[in-house]
């Protein structure tokens, strides 16, 4: 790789960590190449990009972003995930993984400039997923407004009610 080459690496890898919210560093040793493209596919599809990179250009790369905490974990062979929008979801994929395979093992990550350590990972994969929190928040905001129209929808309805019942009497 010549010098040229390592600059445009350098400067692609900052640009991707410097907007990415949450970043994470493993170690692949021992992983066979279809094991590295089912963990690449799940993390396609949770919209992260997974890349192998030299600790070298890594190092350079992190100096002028929030990821400048992950120096700690450059030490081996290193894979980078980098999430965009939902730090969870690769959380997820990369925990459930390394308990699949005994040879996938997670060094460490960041989270918006915070150094995140094993413990903190698996926190952070026991989290619900984006979608579901705001599923949970849209209900929390919509309980209010639909138990309001269930009480006033009652008052008719007992009303009815009570009217049936006094014509079933003279009926009667």
């Amino acid at each position: 790789m010549n010098r040229n080459t390592k600059q445009e690496v350098v400067a692609e890898l900052n640009g991707k960590l410097s907007a990415a919210t949450a970043t994470f560093v493993a170690d692949y040793r021992g992983l066979t190449v279809e094991e590295v493209n089912d963990l690449r596919g799940k993390l396609r599809e949770a919209g992260v990009e997974y890349k192998v990179v030299k600790n070298t250009l890594l190092k350079l790369a992190i100096k002028d972003t929030d990821n400048a905490c992950l120096e700690e974990f450059l030490n081996g062979p290193t894979a980078l995930a980098i999430a965009g929008d939902d730090p969870v979801a690769p959380a997820k994929v990369l925990s459930d993984f390394a308990k699949a395979n005994g040879k996938f093992e997670l060094k460490g990550g960041s989270l918006e400039g915070k150094a995140l350590d094993l413990d903190a990972i698996k926190a952070l994969s026991d989290l619900p997923s984006r979608e579901v929190l705001l599923a949970k928040m849209l209900g929390s905001i919509n309980a209010p407004v639909s138990n309001f129209v269930g009480v006033l929808a009652a008052v008719p309805r007992s009303l009815v009610q009570v009217l049936a019942a006094v014509q079933e009497k003279k009926a009667a």
